[in-house]
């Protein structure tokens, strides 16, 4: 990969992009390296939760970009076919980053502009530092967001308030974006990747195929009638009760011990 590194520690990888040039703004490159590897991540039962970040310049000097947008020097002469293929082109790993059985963090550290909110936001969970920037800048480049922020930021915010984000441009700060229901939590820049660590490390000790059920639980629900989308929890619950984790966890609870949750 020449814009990403990825570790995997203790069921957890870490995944950076690394275009520290410009900014991590998001190429066709990138992209397509992203979806690879996102794909592999998939497949693997040794990673249970993604972390998803800005990774430092080559003289491993602090992080200045988490992604500051898609890659304006690609896009400055694309025709209206050219642009919608670059669209769907960051569709494919932005909606593996929703829907993978993995849960998927991202650890917002500095600008998170255009591209880069819209990739954050495709994520499960949202951590940024006190020192992040978000704006969905798009409008005044004469373009529109491409990557979902028209979508996903309405459904996070509020239709009121990602309208105005879109329509103004205007950057937020971190405070802000945890204010409107951006993010999830704020840190000290210092604290960013220990904080998103232990949330992972939180998650993995409850039941991984439970997790993995539940998201898909509330992705797949989100936009369905109540009616159905209940009828649906109902199933899946059911699918839950016939694992091995449900009678360990259960059988542990009633025990009062610490449950040993295998399944994934």
């Amino acid at each position: 990969m020449n814009n990403l590194t990825l570790t995997v520690e203790n069921e957890i990888a870490v995944l950076a992009i690394s275009r520290p040039a410009a900014l991590n703004a998001l190429n066709s490159e990138t992209l397509d390296e992203l979806n690879e590897v996102l794909t592999e991540i998939e497949g693997r039962d040794d990673v249970k939760v993604v972390i998803l970040t800005g990774g430092p310049d080559k003289k491993g000097n602090e992080f200045k970009s988490f992604v500051a947008g898609a890659d304006i020097a690609e896009m400055v002469n694309f025709s209206a076919a050219e642009a919608r293929a670059f669209g769907i082109k960051a569709s494919a790993p932005f909606f593996k980053l929703m829907n993978m059985r993995q849960v998927t963090i991202a650890a917002i550290n500095g600008f998170a502009l255009g591209g880069g909110c819209e990739i954050a936001m495709a994520c499960d969970i949202r951590i940024a530092s006190d020192n992040a920037i978000f704006a969905q800048p798009e409008c005044g480049l004469g373009i529109i967001p491409g990557f979902g922020g028209t979508q996903r930021l309405a459904r996070l915010v509020g239709m009121g308030r990602a309208k105005e984000m879109i329509f103004t441009c205007d950057n937020i700060d971190a405070n802000e974006a945890y204010r409107i229901g951006l993010v999830n939590k704020v840190v000290a820049k210092e604290e960013l990747m220990d904080t998103a660590k232990a949330m992972a490390a939180k998650i993995i000790s409850k039941g991984s195929y439970a997790v993995s059920i539940a998201k898909a639980a509330i992705n797949n629900g989100y936009d369905m009638d109540i009616k159905n989308a209940v009828e649906m929890e109902a199933n899946l619950f059911g699918v839950t009760c016939s694992t091995h984790d449900k009678t360990e966890g259960m059988t542990a609870f009633l025990e009062k011990r610490a449950a040993d949750l295998t399944d994934f």
